[in-house]
């Protein structure tokens, strides 16, 4: 192995670590962005009543607007569509098919965010996104069934 793909490797290393710190510091902001907003609300019934708070009240506290669709399939999946996501509503789209891959680090930190609001109302869950078409996000959460014990 010469240097230069070495070199690759470190940037790849480097460029993951960004993408984790970011994705942990909105798990920070979304646990305490659910403690403060949920603290005079009842607990939620289901993970359904949860997820509805998040597209609804938690989007719109952060996003200034709601989730334009939420898909799930009843087994532990849901999907989030926002069709104009703030955070990418400013990006260029001319960038020859490169905007969708510089999209990506702009969705890491929304991610931990879901991701956090959820652990705070007692929902473990994986969280991905994506952008097929800026400036439209879909993030894909998959909750994980607690352990019987």
């Amino acid at each position: 192995m010469g240097s230069s793909s070495t070199r690759r490797l470190d940037e790849d290393e480097e460029r993951d670590a960004v993408f984790y710190r970011l994705e942990t510091l909105g798990y920070r902001v979304g646990l305490g962005l659910v403690e403060r907003f949920s603290r005079d609300r009842p607990r939620f019934n289901d993970t359904l009543d949860a997820i509805k708070f998040v597209c609804k009240d938690l989007w719109t506290l952060v996003f200034k607007k709601q989730v334009d669709n939420l898909k799930t399939n009843h087994r532990g999946v849901y999907v989030l569509t926002d069709n104009l996501f703030r955070p990418l509503a400013r990006m260029s789209t001319d960038a020859g098919g490169q905007a969708v891959v510089r999209a990506q680090p702009f969705l890491w930190f929304p991610c931990g965010i879901l991701r956090g609001a959820l652990a705070a109302m007692g929902i473990q869950a994986t969280v991905q996104a994506e952008s097929n078409e800026i400036p439209g996000a879909v993030f894909q959460i998959k909750t994980i069934p607690a352990k019987q014990s």
